[in-house]
């Protein structure tokens, strides 16, 4: 019998998870190392005192994705989802009333008919279009391994060519062209702007986010909270008998003969394998850990990096009726705001964030009577705003504003209260100078322009996660897990047990 080629894994997010479910279904050995003391990453949960929160992602989008992971292992899928209609509820400044934002277009029409006549038919529309190009390039260019520049390049060649000016307008652009309303324009580009970048500078394929939460599967919320996905897909590996090494943070790497030879750990103890997978940041592991002159710091500043987070986990006594499941609080000024937001050194003074309770669709999430309210506000990252001493004061800011907003003293009613500046959640989870989501989706740093996910110098590395191919999102971080494991077959083969 040939021996099991074995697979060091370096970090649990949903991608080296992922992957790790599907090279072990092919026969390979697999172990895992995380820096954090549980496996997710930023797929993460916080308990505190009775109280249960999401601590990154909140909802599941392009769920068949999910249903694609699990297919590959070859059972059913074990998360359950339960659609959410309506998909949020936004808040803007000075209007007392929110908005519902339905995948239903009819409702969405009856919520907007006096600021946008007509509603149902303009989403229609752009939709439509939305739905055309994600359609089309999926395959070719989201779902595909490139050799090279010139492979991608040729895979873009035959993309349509009535798709072309979507790669050099901006998502703004295209809301503006097809809807009246400041409001609707501003919802349309909320998608843009919370996955840390502007709908001013992301190009306008991204509309494609819009007709996967309104068209194509909508959005899902995880019965048991998010982090249920990673206890599942836990479970099963462990009974597979892959291995799982907490506390164990990677600083170094020997390498022989031009292949990766062994990981160095931050107690000096060293891992060898066959294979190796960073499932840490795909740019900063090449720059802080392989020293390459490529990514070095002054280079990896120069790149377009997503808004770093600023979240708020509150445990709040008493039931609060303005609030649902999903919501969005907004100023007035959304171009101003999101132009200055990336590059500011000093906190936001009216910051607009997203609020989620999940208390309202599992009370088992917070001690009865009470809920649980996960504040998440987009901030510069630690390269523009590198001290956040003054993370009280904008969590009190944001605080006062949600109480006036929903009527409700959260200050007098708060039983437990955490916050994560950039500074933590670059601690915790290694994320570049704190930005949230990894590299950004600009025009430079998509497809072949994002780092690789096979390693330029070592033959035997690779990569899986947010900032290499295809992106970032959870849907993206699976489908990454797919593009490497083929990657990793071609390369290495099946493994004969």
């Amino acid at each position: 019998m040939e021996k099991k080629k074995e697979i060091i894994i370096i970090g649990s997010g949903l991608g080296g998870l992922a992957t790790a479910l599907r090279l072990t279904k092919e026969g390979y050995k697999v172990k895992i190392l995380e820096k954090h003391s549980k496996p997710g990453g930023r797929l993460n949960q916080l308990k505190i005192e009775g109280f249960t929160f999401d601590v990154g992602p909140s909802f599941m989008s392009m769920s068949f994705e999910l249903n694609e992971l699990f297919d590959s292992y070859k059972i059913p899928n074990p998360i359950k989802l339960k659609e959410l209609d309506p998909l949020y509820q936004v808040f803007f400044e000075n209007r007392e009333k929110p908005f519902k934002v339905w995948k239903t277009l009819s409702n969405l029409e009856k919520e907007f008919k006096e600021i946008e006549p007509n509603l149902a038919a303009k989403t229609e529309r752009y939709l439509k279009r939305a739905g055309e190009f994600f359609h089309d390039t999926e395959g070719k260019v989201v779902k595909s391994n490139y050799n090279n520049l010139i492979d991608y390049l040729l895979q873009l060649a035959s993309v349509p060519k009535k798709h072309i000016p979507y790669l050099f307008k901006t998502m703004w652009s295209e809301v503006e062209k097809n809807f009246e309303s400041e409001e609707i324009r501003v919802i349309f580009s909320l998608v843009a702007f919370f996955l840390g970048s502007t709908p001013f500078e992301t190009p306008a394929i991204y509309s494609l986010l819009n007709y996967t939460e309104m068209k194509h599967d909508g959005y899902w919320k995880v019965e048991g909270g998010m982090y249920k996905i990673v206890e599942e897909i836990v479970k099963i590996l462990s009974a597979e008998g892959v291995e799982f090494h907490y506390n164990t943070e990677i600083v170094g790497v020997d390498n022989s003969n031009g292949k990766l030879y062994s990981l160095l750990d931050h107690k000096g103890k060293k891992w060898t394998a066959d294979i190796f997978i960073s499932n840490s940041d795909a740019a900063s592991f090449r720059g802080k850990v392989l020293n390459r002159k490529k990514f070095s710091e002054e280079k990896l500043d120069k790149m377009d990096w997503t808004l770093a987070p600023f979240t708020i986990y509150l445990g709040v006594k008493g039931k609060i009726d303005g609030l649902m499941h999903h919501n969005y609080f907004l100023g007035n000024n959304f171009r101003g705001y999101a132009n200055t937001i990336f590059t500011s050194s000093i906190s936001p003074q009216k910051p607009y964030y997203y609020v989620n309770v999940s208390s309202k669709s599992f009370p088992e999430c917070a001690p009865e009577g009470c809920e649980n309210i996960f504040i998440l506000c987009p901030v510069p990252d630690r390269r523009f705003k590198n001290n956040w001493d003054d993370k009280e004061e904008l969590s009190r800011n944001i605080i006062d504003d949600l109480s006036k907003r929903i009527n409700f003293d959260i200050n007098k009613n708060t039983l437990v209260k955490e916050i994560y500046s950039p500074v933590e959640w670059e601690s915790m989870f290694n994320l570049y100078k704190g930005s949230g989501l990894g590299l950004a989706h600009g025009i430079n740093q998509v497809g072949a322009f994002r780092p690789k996910n096979k390693d330029e110098e070592f033959p035997n590395l690779y990569y899986v996660g947010a900032s290499t191919t295809p992106g970032t999102g959870l849907p993206m971080v699976i489908i990454s897990s797919k593009l490497v494991t083929e990657r990793i077959l071609k390369d290495h083969g099946r493994v004969i047990s």
